[in-house]
């Protein structure tokens, strides 16, 4: 090989971004999860002792991390782990909704244990509650590894920067994707398939609100497409498979595909309202 490609090479790994390799922000994002949830455990713990110096262990990683990668924080570091950390109780808190919507919402699901242990709706969200959190303490892209992780481990997609409320279920969940902007109230559930995107792909909009707005206690069936910043979907109302949406629908809708024989020939698929 020509010295010009080793060269460029060089230029690459010396202009790269700091923040540190996947694998490290995924062990952190692992070993933490198995402390909150015994189920994700390699061990268990036995007092409280062993718990606070994990705990402590956790925190000096992230602070490694942080120290290493300061490319990775938008503002000061200073002190910014143990911000992370003292949203812990209120994460798990959320998470443990989570579980019960989960749990309430499908009945398969047997125990709250076999949520944890595998549904892949929950890990993708518990990906999402810790990421969101760092989002907001202003970490940069190591939200993005431990999203992407989830999504290559359950095949959902769901940026960091979504806002989603409490009790969120997601059912099955394979091929779900719900973008930056997005913004979900509470008691929402939510089938595979469900794409929460973008109408605009223009680099200009980046900082607009690009994707839709869930209202509270709606469930949206396997399949269905909602696209756009402007579209929102008033509360309790249920959005059929399939359906593809990019204006807004009131509270109490109930929207579906409805076949319609038309000619000899074939059926024509149109929206209803209800």
């Amino acid at each position: 090989m020509e010295k010009e490609f080793f060269e460029e090479l060089l230029k690459s790994h010396e202009e790269a971004s700091k923040c540190p390799p996947p694998e490290m922000v995924i062990q952190f994002f692992d070993e933490l999860l198995g402390v909150l949830f015994p189920e994700f455990a390699s061990e268990r713990f036995s007092d409280t002792e062993s718990i606070e110096h994990r705990m402590e262990e956790l925190r000096a990683k992230l602070r490694q991390i942080f120290d290493h990668n300061k490319d990775c924080v938008k503002s000061g570091i200073k002190g910014l782990e143990n911000e992370f950390f003292d949203t812990l109780p209120e994460i798990r808190s959320k998470l443990m909704l989570d579980i019960d919507a989960i749990y309430m919402g499908d009945p398969a699901a047997q125990t709250r244990g076999e949520v944890i242990r595998t549904y892949p709706g929950f890990y993708a969200i518990a990906a999402h509650r810790i990421a969101h959190q760092l989002l907001k303490l202003g970490v940069n892209l190591i939200p993005r590894i431990i999203s992407e992780h989830a999504h290559r481990q359950a095949g959902i997609d769901i940026h960091p920067g979504a806002e989603i409320g409490d009790y969120f279920c997601i059912d099955h969940g394979t091929g779900i994707v719900i973008g930056e902007t997005t913004v979900i109230g509470s008691k929402v559930k939510i089938y595979q398939g469900v794409t929460l995107g973008g109408l605009s792909v223009k680099k200009e909009d980046a900082r607009k609100k690009r994707h839709p707005t869930i209202e509270d206690n709606v469930v949206i069936y396997a399949g269905a497409t909602i696209l756009g910043g402007d579209t929102v979907i008033g509360k309790n109302s249920i959005i059929g498979g399939n359906v593809w949406l990019t204006k807004s629908v009131p509270s109490n809708s109930k929207i579906y595909y409805q076949a319609k024989m038309t000619n000899a020939e074939g059926e024509t698929d149109t929206i209803t309202f209800k």
